[in-house]
């Protein structure tokens, strides 16, 4: 059976470039396709980045909105998820890869993924210190940063207040094992809200989307970024030549292009 693709009219200028003589700005402007990258986009920030790194005036490269909505679209996290989400907090990358949870800044920076909380109030000017700045050195860049930063709590609903309950589910060896315990935990009558959405997020997904990430993920463990990058674009070619399965072009269709989720 043929595939039909409606597309949307994309943005003229899908990547926007701005800035200074020394600090660049790089934003993604594909907001309607949640900023996923395709060729172009890939090809003019390659393009830009390489003759920063060639301009020893330029100190600082600001990039701004991303997503990874992956396993919902027959995908898996990639470009390097395997390696940073399996160094989060026991087994809360896994959590996250096989649900595709969404977190908020003060949750990306108690988990490990973020490395300063900033609030949105204060973000322009922030950009404007950052645009200010003439070093390009680490520790002058994070104490300017440190300036704007705020410690605030999780909220309690948030998925990590969770990490005993994920981390008793999350850490079996198969995505039915994981599937298992979160049942046997709700009919034990806990959390039934947050399980029920869980379970309902993972059997959105692609089966072999799950499958993959968590075999990836459990690999990344013990591997360099090298060696899960690696990995990784060795799975993306496969998805994209077809060679097991056609989940990715079918909930690419369904979510990105005709959006009837079906």
């Amino acid at each position: 059976m043929a595939l039909s693709f409606k597309f949307d009219t994309e943005p003229i200028n899908q990547v926007l470039f701005g800035g200074n003589s020394s600090v660049k700005l790089v934003i993604l402007n594909r907001p309607h396709k949640l900023n996923v990258l395709n060729f172009e986009m890939v090809s003019q920030i390659l393009k830009h980045l390489r003759m920063y790194e060639d301009d020893s005036s330029v100190k600082l490269v600001i990039l701004k909105v991303f997503a990874m909505p992956e396993a919902h679209i027959g995908y898996f996290p990639d470009v390097g998820a395997s390696y940073f989400l399996s160094r989060l907090p026991g087994y809360f990358g896994e959590y996250l890869g096989l649900t595709g949870t969404r977190l908020d800044g003060i949750e990306m920076a108690a988990c490990g993924l973020a490395t300063h909380f900033v609030h949105s109030t204060k973000l322009n000017a922030l950009e404007n210190a950052l645009q200010a700045i003439t070093s390009s050195n680490v520790s002058t860049v994070s104490a300017l940063i440190e300036t704007f930063t705020e410690k605030p709590t999780v909220k309690q609903d948030s998925p990590f207040k969770r990490l005993e309950i994920i981390n008793k589910c999350f850490s079996k060896g198969t995505v039915e094992d994981i599937i298992q315990s979160l049942e046997n935990e709700l009919e034990n009558g806990a959390e039934e809200k947050w399980i029920t959405n869980t379970l309902s997020s993972m059997r959105f997904s692609s089966p072999m989307s799950l499958k993959i990430f968590l075999k990836s993920i459990r690999k990344g463990r013990i591997e360099n970024i090298e060696e899960c990058l690696y990995r990784d674009y060795n799975i993306a070619c496969h998805l994209n030549r077809r060679t097991v399965s056609n989940d990715f072009y079918e909930g690419s269709r369904a979510k990105l292009f005709d959006k009837d989720k079906a």
